[in-house]
């Protein structure tokens, strides 16, 4: 079984989001990036499949600029086989992704693709729903267990009411969430052999796929700083303030 995992360069989480001075987008000058932590665990996943025997290769999948590759390699350390970079230096959004994948996956051929439920710096959570429509492909997001079992996939999904058990019929997709697994760091001589280990460029028009932003982001602004609290001398003053100027109960 070939698994395809999506792989995004993010701002690292340890960092600090600046709005640009204009207000068109987020400060990336001279700023840390790493892969998106859901990614992270999408990687081991597959990595996790392939040691238990479930999977035979795993390639890690990127769309972005060239310094993506350095996101790849770090995919590749943790246990990726190889690799597969879609260059390009639009701003790329969830739609335009999942066709990308779409053809990438038309070319590869894989019974399974793992994607995180959402990067951390739009967080759209779209992109795997969007390549299941796409494909035509049986789907499961939030997913905190994967088990593997001839030709389906077992899946224990997040809800908002606690846990939910599916079974899909592969090929499909999968989205990871938080609590499916946690990532190994790669070790040194891992991020050596990643070195080696193929990675293949390609572009959104070999792949014949129009990656034209459709919305347009008008201004980008940091979120207004938090008012200090007030004491109340009594439960009547804290429910008329929670009544008449809060406006939050009846």
């Amino acid at each position: 079984m070939k698994i395809l995992v999506a792989v995004k360069r993010v701002v690292d989480y340890n960092v600090k989001v600046r709005v640009k001075a204009d207000k068109t987008g987020v400060e990336l000058a001279n700023i840390k990036m790493s892969m998106n932590p859901f990614d992270e665990i999408a990687v081991e996943e597959a990595v996790r499949l392939k040691e238990a025997g479930k999977a035979t290769e795993i390639v890690a999948v990127s769309m972005g600029p060239q310094a993506a590759q350095e996101t790849l390699r770090t995919a590749l350390a943790m246990g990726a086989d190889r690799a597969v970079l879609v260059q390009t230096d639009v701003d790329l959004q969830p739609l335009a992704v999942a066709k990308l994948f779409k053809a990438v996956v038309d070319k590869e051929q894989p019974q399974l693709v793992i994607l995180g439920k959402q990067a951390i710096d739009d967080d759209s959570s779209q992109t795997g729903q969007m390549l299941a429509a796409l494909l035509g492909w049986s789907q499961a997001t939030f997913a905190s267990k994967v088990v593997i079992e001839n030709d389906s996939c077992t899946v224990t999904r997040e809800v908002d009411g606690g846990l939910e058990t599916i079974t899909l019929k592969m090929p499909s997709i999968v989205t990871t969430d938080l609590r499916l697994n946690e990532p190994r760091y790669a070790s040194l001589p891992n991020i050596m052999k990643a070195k080696k280990k193929p990675l293949d460029t390609m572009t959104p028009d070999a792949l014949g796929v129009d990656v034209a932003p459709r919305l347009i982001t008008l201004k980008v602004e940091e979120p207004p700083k938090r008012q200090g609290g007030v004491k109340v001398q009594d439960v009547p003053a804290l429910i008329d303030k929670l009544r008449n100027e809060a406006k939050v109960i009846p």
